[in-house]
Formats: C-alpha cells, structure tokens, sequence
C-alpha cells in the first residue's frame, strides 16, 4: 500500500490519540507509529521533534481551539474580565468533554501531582498569556518590581485554579459534568472577590461547596 504523502500535524494528533486510545499506551517509537498508520517517519519530524512534543501540542490544540470559538462570539469580546475567564473555562471544558477519553487517559495517573506535569507545558504558556490579556485589575503597588511579582503571582494562582479545575473535571460523575459547571461558576467568582479585596460572601458559599463535595466523596 502507497504510503500517505499529505500529512498535517493536526493528522498526526489525530493518529497518535487514536492510537492511544487503541491500545492503551503510547507508541513504542516515531518508526512504530508511522508504520501503524502509513505514513514516512519524515513527514513526522515536518512538524514535531519526538512523541513527547506531540503529545505536549494536544492540550495547546484545545486552549487554541477554545480561543477561536471564543474570538468568533460577538458577545465575548464586549465581557469583562471576570466573564470573559468564565466564558474560556466552560468553552475549554467543553473542549476536553468531548476528547474526555484521552484526557483521562494522558492525566489519570498523574492527576494528583499536575503542577508538573510536562504534558501540560505548552498549555501553560499559552494560558499564562491568555491571563495576561485580560487585563485583570489588581491593586496599583506603584512599584514596577512588585508589579512584576503580583503580576506573575496572579498568572501562577490562575494556574493552579485551572489545575484545580481540571481535577475536579476528572473526578466528576454527574450528570453533563453539572458539578464541574458550579464549580468553575463559584471558583472564579471567588477569585475575583479575593483580588478585589470584595466581601467574602462568595468565598465562604465556595468553600461550603467544597466541603460538601469533599465530604460526598468520601
């Protein structure tokens, strides 16, 4: 059989996430997954340097896909920063719903210990600049060097929240992920009631939330 000529990186993604899902374990070798699906060894390195980029560029391919949707609401561009996050992390979620299958399959075994996982590297990156651009209001130190280390603070705190998230997300067993849905409306509420030095009303119910929840899992 003629081997493939036409491939793209999102045709790679695509073939390795299959392949994953297939046989429960990555591929064995760059040589092994392109003979698994006929294509030259070549044409892989056209677009990634080993199997652990490929893998790294699966989750930037959700946030890049979330983003698009995003930009092409009308609505989205006229929100604040606090719906626009809203609005980023059920789209996202949204996202990893529909490839929850490889989602708990690359995370499953590292959910407890995410912070450094490198799967998640370029999502990273691509997330801390996304916050970035929200423009978030935070208290005007009048030093450009703890400007710096509260702007980097904040990145780092929205970081973890979406860490946080995203395990809840992989823990959740309710219907549609309602659970996962209430979760992200009150965390972030209570996120930006912490920056805005607001009243504390909606940290204490998210709290309640959680312990609830903790409770129930127990």
């Amino acid at each position: 059989m003629a081997k493939k000529k036409s491939i793209t990186a999102s045709d790679l993604i695509g073939f390795y996430m299959d392949y994953v899902l297939m046989h429960n374990h990555k591929p064995k070798s760059v040589y092994a997954f392109a003979k698994d699906n006929n294509f030259e060894e070549q044409k892989f390195y056209e677009f990634f340097g080993s199997s652990d980029a490929l893998e790294q560029s699966i989750f930037k391919v959700f946030f890049d896909n979330t983003v698009k949707a995003l930009d092409k609401s009308g609505d989205y561009h006229s929100f604040d920063a606090r719906n626009k996050l809203l609005s980023f992390y059920y789209t996202f979620f949204e996202n990893l719903t529909a490839n929850r299958s490889y989602v708990v399959h690359a995370l499953h075994e590292h959910k407890n210990g995410m912070q450094s996982l490198k799967v998640l590297s370029h999502l990273k990156k691509s997330f801390a600049n996304y916050i970035e651009q929200l423009g978030i209001k935070t208290i005007d130190l009048k030093q450009e060097q703890l400007d710096k280390i509260q702007n980097r603070g904040l990145k780092e705190s929205a970081w973890f929240q979406l860490l946080v998230t995203i395990k809840f997300w992989l823990d959740d067993t309710s219907p549609s992920f309602e659970k996962t849905d209430i979760f992200i409306e009150k965390s972030v509420r209570a996120s930006f009631d912490l920056i805005d030095v607001s009243p504390l009303k909606s940290i204490v119910d998210f709290g309640k939330f959680l312990f609830k929840e903790k409770m129930h899992m127990n």
